[in-house]
């Protein structure tokens, strides 16, 4: 079994990197072996090796693919949307359940403290996160939508304690009532606001 015919290389890549999103949320990354990946995939191992390096580099590249990107989409979908509103709306979806390949991260994140060379690659992944990150709460405090006076990079680190703490948090172990929670994330998100407007002219995509 190597490649399948009438399929592309990008398909391949793309049918291994969901594979792979699936098989890792399921199975834990300890649990899952290359060959694992291969067969849900219906490809070969060699064929899986010309795509990835290795099995934490196959990971990553799941996790960049499959994993959770709710803020960018409803960027890509209103990118004039007040960023201190988006923050709500992605806010408010945290604690609800997630799909499969959510709970990728978690995986990721596990692997990383006890694989070096998984932690590399989230080194990498969590930067460039955080990054974004810090450069949508810099838009939003040159557009007057958030407070100028707050550290960018502390801002988005806290964002994504809370994105990830959530995926660790489920709402089978702890739940809170959607309303109490929207009330919560909306003070916090007023208290990070100027007093003056909160129109965005636009965002990073």
């Amino acid at each position: 079994m190597g490649r399948i015919a009438g399929v592309t290389a990008a398909e391949t890549r793309e049918r291994l990197l969901r594979a792979a999103a699936e098989v890792f949320a399921e199975r834990g990354y300890d649990g899952t072996r290359v060959a694992d990946i291969a067969a849900s995939a219906g490809v070969s191992n060699g064929a899986l090796y010309t795509h990835f390096g290795s099995k934490a580099e196959l990971l990553v590249a799941a996790l960049r693919a499959h994993g959770p990107r709710l803020l960018a989409d409803l960027l890509a979908a209103d990118p004039d949307r007040p960023i201190a509103d988006l923050l709500v709306a992605v806010g408010r979806s945290l604690p609800r359940p997630r799909e499969a390949c959510g709970h990728l991260i978690v995986e990721a994140l596990v692997a990383a403290r006890r694989d070096e060379e998984v932690a590399r690659s989230m080194r990498g992944y969590v930067g460039e996160r955080a990054d974004w990150l810090a450069g949508l709460v810099r838009l939003a405090q040159r557009d007057g939508g958030l407070d100028p006076a707050l550290p960018p990079d502390a801002l988005a680190h806290f964002c994504l304690l809370l994105a990830m703490g959530s995926a660790l948090v489920t709402s089978d172990l702890h739940a809170v009532d959607d309303e109490e929670w929207a009330a919560l994330l909306t003070r916090v998100v007023s208290a990070l606001a100027t007093t003056g407007t909160t129109e965005q002219r636009g965002a990073p995509r």
